[in-house]
Formats: C-alpha cells, structure tokens, sequence
C-alpha cells in the first residue's frame, strides 16, 4: 500500500515517507524495512511514479524516526547499556567529521548536517539488526534481498520500453531506478549476494545460479563500469580471502567450488566464451569505452575520473592534514545547496567525487581517512566470520565507492550500502540476539 502512495500522485507521494517514518517506530525489523523503503522511494524511476516536492525532507523524517525508534526500542536511557563495536566507533568517527566540519569546513551547516546524518543513519542501522536474534535477522536479511529480486524482476520489462528503462540517457538501462549509476550498483550488490549463496551452497540452486548470471547481465546493460568490475573483484576476493580472515577452512566455507552445477555452469561459459569470442571481445570493448572510441580499462577509468581525481589531488597537495571540509565539493564555490524554505536549512548537497579514499583524504585529511580506513576494516572482518555471502556483499558495497564515491550519502545510493553492510556486520557478529540493552 505505501508503495502505491508513492506512485499515484503527488501528495500522496510526499505522504508515503511519513507513512514508513511512522511503520519505523514500532520496531526493529521495521526500522531496517522503513530506512529500505525511503531508499526505493527516493531511488524510483520518475517516469512511473508521481514527483515528491518534498522527498530530501521526507528522507529525514524517516531517519529521525528510525533513531528515535532504535533508541526506545533498546533501553537507551538505562545508564548501565554497552554499544556495539561498530556503533561506538562510528560515533567517534561522526563526532570526529562534526569538530573537524566546525573548523575546517567553508559551509559548516552543510558539512555538519551530512556527518550527523549518515553517523545517525549508520549507527541507527547497526543497532537495529544487531539486536535482532539469529532467526529474526536472517528472515530480514532474506526479505532484503527478495526485494531486490523484486526490482530486478520489475524491471526486465522495462528492456522492451526504451522511454522508460533507458530514460536518463538513452543507453544505459536504468530499469525501475532513477538512473543507470543507481540500478548498475543494485544489481551488483544482488549479484554478490547471488555468487556468495553459491559458493557456500553444496548443491547450489538453478534459481541461485540464474539471479547470479542475470545480474552480471543488467550490470552490463546498464553501462555502470564500476559495477561490473565491482561485482566480479568481490565475489573473487572473498572467495580468495574468507578463509583467511575467519580462520575456517576452503572447504567447509565454500563447498559450492566443488559442486557439479558450479562445473557446468563455468564450462558452458567458457564454450560459450571461445565461440562467441568476437562478439564477446565487441561488447566488452563497448562496454569498458561507453559508446567512446575502443579504450583500455585503465584509460576509460582516467577517461571517466581523471578530472576529478586531479584536483582532489590538487587540494591533498595543499591541505594533507586538515582538510577541505566534510562532504564538500572539489570546488566549493560550485557546489549547489538546496535549503528548505522555512527554516532555511540545507536539505541537500550533491557532490560528484570519484576515488573514496582519495575523497576522504580530500575532505577530513589524513587522521580523518585512517578512522575510516579502520571503520571499514572491522566492517570487513566481521563480515567474513558469517561466510562468503556476506563478505562478498560487504567488498563490493566498498569497491563501488572506487568509481564514485556514495558512501556517506545516506540520501542516496549510499543508504543502500549502509543497510548492506550493517546487515554484514551483524551477521558477523558474536554479541548480537536478544540482549534489548545492546546496541
């Protein structure tokens, strides 16, 4: 029903985000499906639904009332309550971006409105589904992915109707999404999730198998390079490192390398690939290029992100400590802020950067990108412990920020990979269930 608010008509669409800021007050599951929910609703396609004046107020509204549900639903006034790993340091790491935003940043409202954002989203998300119990968390987790299934399946018809799956550019398709860059990504991180269940599978399913295959194909047809490069580096890296990084061994974590399915599924691949070389070779080219001229890899990247990853570089060279600003853009003076009429408070800030890391150290300077660097490192550890599955999804949420960087966007795509990756965290760690203080 609330999807078909946001469908129909305009104030129903601006409607639909207090409907799930409400939904998420009555629990933790529901916190993780309203914060779901907000992105899918913000992400739509504008051709099939109604415009929403106010969605980037609408977004906030969800958030605030996700937090405020996570903090009543786990006991946060009791003043013998212990945070969770990740939850402490990324308060630490968001009340770091808010000082350093205070007195580096050239508009501070900005900077501190996206730090106290994606630190409230984030820590919010890892709170709500590591108090979830094993049983409770994966049912979410499944409902999660079905309904990217959902999305994917919506949007095959879409193939047939260029004025819609092709909207934003006229060559890369978008399906449902609202554009190329947000739909490639999706599919990627699907198709991660697909790969893991897989590899960790004895006999894996022929559906499992088919959603992998799918993915990789929508990655492609959606132009997104970065996807691409991102789903098939993390699905290979995971299955590479698991072993290493959970202490298990290759194969009890990834009995799927030896099933006969896998097998035949790779070899068909392999024939087909060797028979349909040229054609293969041609699209691949096209592709990588873009429409462009044929390119390498390498050289499309620099096609692509080489302006921008100059002059981030240009002010690392002039400020390596302190920093730009968080969430800035390369060239403040450009940046375009949309305020909301009443209070005049910025509801929106879009910035384009390329290389996160390069991003990071941009904006909050080198300590500011060493915190990050071990925020992500414990993401990626936990992740492991719960399997390949997990991990995979969790390396390529962070590979796609290597093409443009969106993880602390929680208005955006970014909030997609914050419920990934909180949800990879979770299952990968040892004191989540059913304690109501922990959070």
């Amino acid at each position: 029903m609330t999807v078909t608010l946001r469908l129909i008509s305009t104030p129903t669409a601006n409607l639909s985000y207090l409907v799930i800021a409400v939904y998420a007050l009555f629990g933790r599951s529901q916190i993780v499906q309203a914060l779901t929910l907000s992105w899918l609703f913000s992400m739509i396609n504008p051709a099939l639904a109604a415009e929403a004046p106010y969605a980037s107020i609408g977004r906030y509204t969800v958030l605030a009332a996700a937090a405020l549900s996570i903090i009543f639903h786990s006991n946060s006034f009791r003043y013998s309550r212990r945070f969770n790993p990740i939850v402490r340091f990324t308060l630490m790491l968001g009340i770091f971006f808010v000082v350093h935003s205070y007195f580096f940043s050239p508009v501070v409202d900005v900077s501190i409105l996206k730090a106290v954002s994606w630190t409230v989203a984030m820590c919010t998300l890892c709170a709500a589904w590591v108090g979830l119990t094993s049983v409770e968390r994966d049912l979410l987790g499944l409902q999660i992915f079905t309904g990217l299934i959902v999305v994917l399946l919506v949007s095959l018809p879409l193939l047939l109707v260029p004025s819609v799956g092709y909207l934003r550019n006229g060559t890369g398709f978008q399906g449902i999404l609202c554009h190329p860059q947000v739909f490639g990504p999706t599919m990627a991180l699907l198709g991660a999730w697909a790969s893991g269940q897989m590899l960790a599978q004895n006999r894996p399913s022929w559906s499992v198998v088919g959603l992998a295959g799918a993915c990789l194909v929508l990655v492609v047809l959606s132009e997104a390079r970065t996807s691409g490069v991102s789903l098939i580096l993390g699905v290979t890296i995971s299955a590479v490192v698991v072993p290493v990084l959970s202490g298990r061994s290759t194969r009890l974590l990834l009995p799927g390398l030896r099933s006969r399915r896998v097998h035949l599924i790779v070899g068909l691949a392999l024939a087909f690939a060797l028979g349909a070389g040229p054609m293969i070779g041609e699209r691949i080219g096209s592709y990588i290029s873009k429409r462009g001229e044929p390119v390498s890899f390498v050289q499309a990247y620099d096609n692509s992100r080489g302006r921008l990853i100059n002059i981030m570089w240009d002010n690392i060279k002039y400020e390596p400590l302190q920093g730009i600003g968080f969430g800035i853009a390369s060239v403040p003076a450009l940046m375009i802020v949309k305020r909301d009429p009443v209070f005049h408070l910025p509801v929106s800030a879009v910035v384009e950067k390329g290389v996160l890391p390069l991003a990071v150290l941009e904006e909050v300077g080198v300590f500011g990108l060493l915190g990050v660097a071990i925020w992500g490192w414990m993401i990626l550890g936990r992740s492991a412990r719960a399997g390949v599955g997990t991990l995979a999804v969790s390396i390529t949420a962070l590979l796609l920020n290597m093409g443009e960087s969106t993880l602390f966007s929680p208005g955006g795509l970014g909030l997609l990979l914050l419920i990934l990756l909180s949800w990879a965290f979770a299952n990968g760690y040892e004191g989540g269930g059913d304690d109501s203080n922990e959070c």
